[in-house]
């Protein structure tokens, strides 16, 4: 909502323009052609001009109506992203286009670019000249040879549909067969999935894509030859890795706290933002060349969290100067579709936000013709950490839980961390923490689920 405010307030450009009724069908449709010849865009339908939100009459069909006209009136077909937003109290449809792999591409047979604020039909010898120079297929659009549609698995989709549901308001229940849908957005090619649709919506994409794989390890010290504490090989589809990913950065950054003016309690948080890390990894992980074998790796140091992966930022494009210009388009709108991605081109910015605003220091990159590394420094190394809260005391302190967790497991090898977390006085983020460090001093193991399941005791020590 507040990022289709900010369209609004900054008025029409290159890559934003405004229609004031879905009876100007025809205007929109050359505005759609526009974009795709261009460098893509959005288009906002219930603004005027002049900024001024009037709405637009909705029904039931109205989305899919207009998505179905701008698909038979252009050539190549056309299936731009279409949802309903609400802005002050009034229904507005925001459309996203994307630049088109392959041009010119036409709306009732005439091609058109955007120049300025503009439309611009474009004469013969320029649709010539755009034609020559886009012969480029993406390889996220490239249909994956070794792999079936009976490779793409319902429940994926059914997640995906209900993910676009929430973050899109675009309708679960789709009104054409599977097949068909899976075309429209570019899953399958030729009775064929397509790359995109193998890391969406496949079991297990390493099958097919080993070069998907996304590792994540925990080392210590500030060099890449320390030992390594803990490791992570995702799987499962794209998305399914970032929430793997995740969860992993959760255990392993340092939680840190004050005491507040307003009260007695802390006031925690964890020393470099998550929410930070995992849009480095989405950005690595839609952005990387996949042309390489090589992998998307996240090396978590005592002083720094490294994101690499393979290649670098597209012409134009640096880490001082962030564009929307995808290497792999369909990726970007999929996780667009399920709120991976709030705003195209947003990904640098936010994470230099959310870094400012957790008192980190700005975000590093190290560029080289190979790969690309984002760096987000730790606010506090961890041996400072301990000289600041009181090495001594906080060593005792700490060893002291251990023990106690420890005991209770031995005592209890069904207990859970909520119940350690209320015996012994804890959070249950500090019980995790504990139970990671027993863990990796192999004094204890976890066998089964973490509902069902059980510990057990390795190294006992009396």
């Amino acid at each position: 909502m507040n990022e289709v405010k900010k369209l609004i307030k900054k008025g029409e450009s290159n890559v934003t323009e405004f229609k004031t009724s879905l009876s100007t069908k025809n205007e929109i449709g050359k505005a759609v052609s526009s974009f795709c010849n261009t460098n893509g865009g959005t288009i906002l339908i219930g603004i005027t001009d002049n900024k001024v939100v009037k709405g637009v009459n909705v029904g039931e069909n109205t989305i899919e109506k207009l998505a179905n006209f701008i698909k038979q009136n252009t050539d190549n077909p056309t299936y731009p992203d279409v949802s309903m937003e609400n802005v002050d109290n009034k229904k507005i449809i925001l459309m996203k286009i994307l630049e088109s792999g392959e041009k010119p591409v036409f709306f009732k047979g005439e091609a058109y670019k955007r120049v300025g604020k503009s439309n611009h039909k474009m004469g013969a010898s320029e649709i010539r000249e755009i034609a020559k120079n886009s012969s480029k297929i993406y390889w996220d659009e490239k249909k994956c040879e070794e792999a079936n549609l009976s490779d793409l698995r319902r429940k994926k989709i059914s997640r995906y549909l209900s993910q676009r549901e929430k973050h899109r308001n675009v309708p679960k229940k789709i009104k054409i067969n599977q097949k068909q849908f899976l075309k429209n957005i570019l899953a399958i090619k030729d009775s064929k999935p397509t790359n995109a649709g193998i890391l969406f919506f496949a079991e297990n994409g390493l099958n097919f894509i080993p070069q998907m794989q996304l590792r994540l390890a925990r080392i210590k010290g500030q060099e890449i030859t320390g030992m390594i504490l803990d490791r992570k090989d995702c799987e499962g589809t794209l998305w399914e890795m970032v929430e793997q990913a995740e969860e992993f950065l959760k255990k392993h950054i340092n939680f840190i706290g004050k005491r507040t003016d307003k009260s007695f309690q802390r006031e925690d948080k964890f020393d470099i933002p998550i929410k930070a890390l995992r849009e480095l990894i989405i950005n690595a992980l839609i952005h990387r060349d996949y042309e390489t074998s090589a992998d998307v790796r996240v090396f978590v140091f005592d002083d720094r969290v490294e994101v690499i992966n393979p290649g670098n930022f597209p012409k134009g494009v640096s880490p001082k100067k962030p564009k929307h210009k995808p290497v792999n388009r369909i990726l970007s709108q999929y996780m667009y579709d399920v709120g991976f991605i709030e705003k195209y081109g947003s990904g640098i910015t936010n994470v230099r936000n959310l870094l400012k605003e957790n008192g980190n220091k700005e975000l590093g990159y190290d560029l080289s013709e190979i790969e690309t590394k984002a760096i987000a420094y730790s606010q506090i190394f961890e041996k400072d950490l301990k000289k600041a809260c009181g090495q001594k005391t906080s060593e005792k302190t700490s060893e002291k839980t251990s023990e106690k967790i420890f005991h209770s497991i031995k005592q209890n090898p069904e207990i859970s961390a909520k119940k350690l977390s209320q015996n012994i006085g804890i959070s249950s983020r500090a019980v995790e923490m504990q139970l990671a460090k027993l863990k990796n001093e192999n004094k204890i193991k976890r066998v089964g689920p973490a509902k069902g399941g059980h510990w057990e005791v390795k190294n006992e020590k009396e």
